[in-house]
C-alpha cells in the first residue's frame, strides 16, 4: 500500500482546462444543492434557500479557484508534475474538500439560518476518503493504459519516420541527363532557378549541389509524403530538420544552413507552418 502511494501521478496544472472545471462544478454543485436539498435546505423558506444555494455555489467557486488556480501558480514547486505522487493527490484531494466545507460552515454561521457543525465537516471528508481513493487509482490505471498506448503509436511513427527520411527521392529531369536521386534526410534545401531548380545536400560534412530541370512545383510534388520538408517561400522548400539557426525582422523570418553562403526567406503565409513543424 505505501508502495502504490509513492507511485508518480500527474498534477493537472493546465489553468486553462482547470478554469473550465471549476466552471462546471460549480454550476454542478448549485444545479444539485437546488434540486435535492441536502443540508437541511429544504427545510427552509424559499427566499432563503435560494439566497443559501446561491451562496453555496460562490463557495464552492471561490474555494476551486484559490485551489485549481491561485496555489499552484504562486507555488509552482511544490506543485511540481515530476514530484507529485498518489499520496500527495489524495490529500491534495482531501484539502480541497476540506476547503469547501469550512467555507460552507462559515457561511452557515455568518447566516445563522441553521447549526451546520464542525462534526459535519468531518463526517463529509471521512465519507469522501473512500471514493477519492477510489477514483484517484482508477484515472492513475486509465492515464498509465493511455499512455503506454499513446507511446506505442509514437514509437511505431518513429520507425515509420525513420525509414521513410531514409527513403530515395527521384528528381527526374527534362533533359534526362541530369536527373537527381538522394535520400530525403540528406536533403537540406531546393530553391528556384528560373527553369531548373537547384537542390543542396550534405555528404558527410560536405554541402553539394546540382542542377535539376525541373520545377519546384514538382519538386513538391516529389515531396509531399515527407513531412519535414516543406516550401517556405516561392522560391524555396527547405528540411526543417537542417536548419541551423532562425533570425526574424520586420520583413519575417531567415533561415540559416551549416556551410551555405545565402539565407533563406520564409513568407509570412508560411510563419505559422514552420513554428508548427519545429
Amino acid at each position: 500500500m505505501l508502495k502504490f502511494l509513492k507511485k508518480p501521478y500527474p498534477f493537472n496544472d493546465d489553468l486553462k482546462h482547470n478554469t473550465k472545471i471549476i466552471f462546471f462544478i460549480s454550476v454542478g454543485v448549485f444545479a444539485f444543492l437546488f434540486l435535492f436539498q441536502p443540508l437541511q435546505i429544504d427545510s427552509l423558506e424559499t427566499r432563503d434557500k435560494y439566497f443559501l444555494v446561491i451562496g453555496l455555489g460562490i463557495i464552492t467557486f471561490l474555494s476551486l479557484s484559490l485551489n485549481l488556480l491561485i496555489l499552484p501558480s504562486l507555488f509552482s514547486k511544490i506543485f511540481s508534475g515530476s514530484s507529485w505522487n498518489v499520496k500527495k493527490e489524495i490529500f491534495w484531494d482531501i484539502w480541497i474538500l476540506f476547503t469547501v466545507s469550512l467555507g460552507y460552515f462559515l457561511y452557515y454561521k455568518a447566516l445563522g439560518i441553521m447549526e451546520f457543525g464542525f462534526d459535519m465537516i468531518i463526517m463529509l471528508i471521512l465519507i469522501a476518503i473512500v471514493p477519492i481513493s477510489v477514483l484517484i487509482t482508477f484515472n492513475r490505471n486509465r492515464l498509465l493504459r493511455t499512455h503506454l498506448k499513446s507511446v506505442k503509436e509514437l514509437n511505431k511513427k518513429l520507425l515509420e519516420g525513420k525509414s521513410l527520411s531514409n527513403k530515395l527521392v527521384h528528381f527526374i529531369s527534362d533533359y534526362q541527363k541530369d536527373n537527381l536521386s538522394i535520400k530525403a534526410n540528406l536533403i537540406l534545401l531546393i530553391r528556384s532557378a528560373n527553369n531548373y531548380i537547384e537542390v543542396f545536400w550534405k555528404e558527410g560534412p560536405v554541402v553539394k549541389n546540382q542542377m535539376v530541370r525541373n520545377s519546384l512545383t514538382k519538386a513538391e510534388e516529389v515531396l509531399t509524403e515527407y513531412r519535414f520538408i516543406f516550401k517556405c517561400h516561392r522560391s524555396y522548400i527547405v528540411n526543417t530538420m537542417h536548419i541551423d539557426k532562425i533570425e526574424g525582422s520586420v520583413q519575417g523570418y531567415r533561415l540559416y544552413f551549416e556551410n551555405v553562403d545565402f539565407t533563406v526567406p520564409v513568407s509570412k503565409n508560411y510563419g505559422h507552418k514552420l513554428k508548427e513543424l519545429i
